[in-house]
């Protein structure tokens, strides 16, 4: 038994494990890396046709976007998810083929006036129905016999609808070893959503660490903040813009949306409308309001009792088509616009912020993570002009950070999910985070538990029966400085 760990070892997104049991392969989530890739990922070492099953945590296309290209590379296996993730990445992953179709047909645009080379997209429309096809719906706490050698169990980790901790009993030779993964684990007191439940035991567990050396802001009146920078653009006559995942925080945006305006929190602009401005949150939004209210916490499933839209109100505006969105612009009234990309890399959101940015009764809030090298990022750490279309836009908005948003657990959260653990997991991995969040976490963790985290390098191997671990890209770097180089590449 082996696990080899293939993305999101030294950065936050393009999650990817390689499991191999009974000699046959398995990977744990397939994501497409975010932001600027200062780490990139190994390619998977083995044939997508060899390949037997991928185990998915949740949606995110960090953890899910790359199953189109492995079924284009010939992958045929079954691809296991809860209920509720399957039918988020029934439209994730065909939305996401779009953008790479139609971005290969602007760059193809650019490459036939200048002579260069065409490009191939990523996948394709059919690649990821292809891959969409391969999906196996589970239930949280269902015990499923999934693989020769592999019972696998999902339960609700809280960070969107349909994620979970997956928990995986690997038997090779009469010899069975518990390794957990944790995917992304939740913040608490999230809307909508339940928090993440507590695992009891396993041999070793894989832990994801965003925020693992941060905390977020105390527990205040996140939903008033937001109020507040609501009443003030509106005051001053300019749009609130608010890049927001698509799946997941667009909901959590219009929960407390309709909070405020059910309350009466913003004075003076009854009626203000909000824009979704986002095919796929539009989508999303409708998979929200059909899901049965045992997957929602206890709050929004009382409001559902109640006959009450958690999600829904009277000025809420969809905007499907590209004119619909362009539209929005022209709309003079002082607004809230909710716009995908969360990260400002892609999307109809860099069409808002060029319209907006620049004007200083304006607001841009951002309401989750913002990679490293990501356009959301910049604005974050306070650059007063970014390039948008081929034009430079000075930055004169209000930018706001609301981290009572976060579906990301912090150091907290991450310390008090690992302390549900009835005994100490053999080795405890951590992955999905930069270098400072892993390193931070696990000074911690050592302090308060005596644990002592591995912290995961690049294309790290570790082999279960013998407890080894090998790191392939630091034994090739101290191989350079050796006679031995040979030997070693042999070896690995």
């Amino acid at each position: 038994m082996k696990i080899q760990f293939i993305g999101a070892t030294h950065e936050v997104t393009g999650s990817c494990t390689l499991l191999e049991v009974c000699g046959k392969k398995y990977l744990v989530d397939c994501g497409m890396e975010q932001g600027i890739d200062v780490f990139e990922n190994v390619p998977i070492p083995v044939p997508a046709s060899t390949i037997e099953a991928v185990f998915l945590t949740h949606a995110h296309i960090d953890h899910s976007g790359m199953l189109p290209k492995l079924y284009k590379d010939g992958f045929r296996g079954s691809i296991y998810a809860t209920s509720t993730t399957c039918d988020l990445c029934n439209i994730m992953l065909r939305d996401s083929a779009h953008i790479q179709e139609s971005e290969a047909q602007w760059q193809n645009r650019k490459a036939q006036r200048a002579g260069d080379e065409l490009v191939v997209p990523v996948y394709t429309m059919a690649d990821a129905m292809g891959a969409i096809s391969r999906f196996r719906p589970c239930e949280y706490g269902q015990v499923i016999q999934a693989e020769e050698g592999i019972v696998v169990r999902f339960s609700d980790i809280g960070h969107l609808l349909g994620s979970a901790c997956i928990e995986l009993w690997l038997t090779e030779d009469g010899v069975t070893k518990k390794i957990v993964f944790s995917g992304d684990v939740g913040n608490i007191d999230q809307p909508l959503i339940k928090d993440p439940l507590p695992v009891e035991e396993t041999d070793y567990l894989v832990l994801e660490s965003t925020y693992g050396n941060r905390l977020h802001e105390k527990p205040g009146n996140t939903v008033g903040e937001l109020a507040e920078v609501i009443q003030r653009t509106l005051d001053r006559g300019g749009n609130v813009v608010i890049p927001s995942f698509a799946v997941g925080r667009t909901q959590e945006m219009l929960y407390a949306i309709r909070q405020i305006k059910q309350e009466g929190m913003v004075k003076g602009h009854d009626g203000f409308p909000v824009y979704v401005d986002s095919p796929l949150a539009v989508e999303a939004t409708g998979i929200f309001l059909q899901c049965d209210q045992s997957c929602f916490d206890e709050e929004t499933a009382a409001l559902v009792r109640q006959g009450i839209n958690p999600i829904w109100f009277d000025d809420i505006c969809l905007s499907v088509t590209s004119d619909e969105s362009k539209q929005i612009n022209f709309d003079k009234r002082p607004k809230v616009i909710l716009s995908a990309s969360g990260m400002c890399e892609a999307g109809r959101i860099r069409h808002h912020l060029k319209h907006n940015l620049w004007d200083e009764k304006s607001s841009v809030v951002f309401v989750g993570y913002q990679a490293e090298g990501t356009m959301g990022r910049l604005l974050l750490d306070g650059t007063d002009k970014v390039t948008l279309f081929g034009e430079e836009v000075q930055v004169k908005a209000e930018i706001h950070n609301l981290e009572g948003f976060s579906g990301h657990a912090d150091r907290d959260g991450l310390y008090s999910w690992l302390a549900g653990f009835q005994k100490e997991p053999k080795h405890i991995f951590l992955v999905h985070g930069e270098t400072e969040s892993k390193e931070g976490f696990a000074e911690y963790v050592k302090e308060k538990l005596g644990y002592d985290p591995i912290i995961v390098r690049g294309n790290s191997e570790f082999v279960l029966e013998h407890d080894e671990l090998i790191n392939k890209e630091e034994a090739l770097k101290d191989a350079m400085d050796s006679e031995a180089l040979e030997i070693t590449k042999n070896k690995i």
